[in-house]
């Protein structure tokens, strides 16, 4: 069985997810950052897009460690899973995924990858090839649920979801809409990638529940049956 997939996102009031310049911006605020990292330490494992560990480097870590050892004490490693999708093996053998945190880190390539890039990364992480040109997510998915993944946390970036979200590899969308405009045609939006043309490929929702947290709202969707 494939794992429950949550993606979740943190959008401006115009869907922006940053700036024209693909930096990583305050959205959100105090109370939305404990759910975040409440949902985290919930998941058994959190993946972002190698764009994402460009352009932000990540450590996707837990912060609070109250929730790494409530997830110890109920046997689970103390940091979920951290997942990278990279078709290429551009992943920096240097970033914060590899300096902070104590998860494991899986990094998923293509065919195309460069054997040295990929052997340089196996000293630091799994590297598992899903997929002939690029990642194939239901190769991922299948390979993910071997390594014991029951549920997993999807936080972008925007090609990512686009994928998940038009491929209908998701369960449930979280997105939280700030109160705050960011502008300009070229900044990504929750969902950037090809898009659809025909109505009747639209990927539609349900909505689940709506909560209101700082000066913002949380919307829960789920995939409509």
């Amino acid at each position: 069985m494939r794992p429950y997939v949550i993606i979740n996102a943190a959008m401006s009031a115009d869907g922006k997810l940053a700036t024209r310049e693909r930096k990583q911006t305050k959205i959100s605020g105090h109370d939305d950052f404990l759910r975040v990292d409440r949902l985290r330490a919930d998941s058994d494992a959190i993946m972002v897009g190698i764009g994402t560990v460009l352009s932000d480097d990540p450590s996707l870590r837990l912060k609070s460690e109250e929730h790494a050892g409530m997830r110890k004490a109920n046997g689970k490693d103390p940091h979920p899973m951290r997942v990278v999708i990279d078709s290429t093996a551009k992943m920096p053998a240097d970033g914060d995924m590899f300096k902070k945190g104590l998860g494991r880190v899986v990094i998923f390539v293509s065919e195309k990858a460069q054997k040295e890039k990929c052997d340089a990364l196996r000293e630091k992480a799994t590297v598992i090839s899903a997929g002939r040109d690029s990642v194939d997510l239901e190769i991922v998915l299948d390979e993910l649920s071997k390594l014991g993944v029951e549920k997993l946390m999807v936080e972008g970036g925007s090609t990512l979801l686009w994928s998940f979200m038009s491929s209908g590899l998701f369960d449930e969308i979280r997105i939280y809409i700030g109160a705050l405009i960011i502008g300009g045609k070229d900044a990504p939006t929750f969902a950037d990638g090809q898009g659809f043309t025909d109505p009747d490929d639209f990927t539609r929702l349900t909505l689940k529940d709506i909560e209101r947290i700082d000066d913002g709202v949380l919307l829960t969707w789920v995939k409509k049956a």
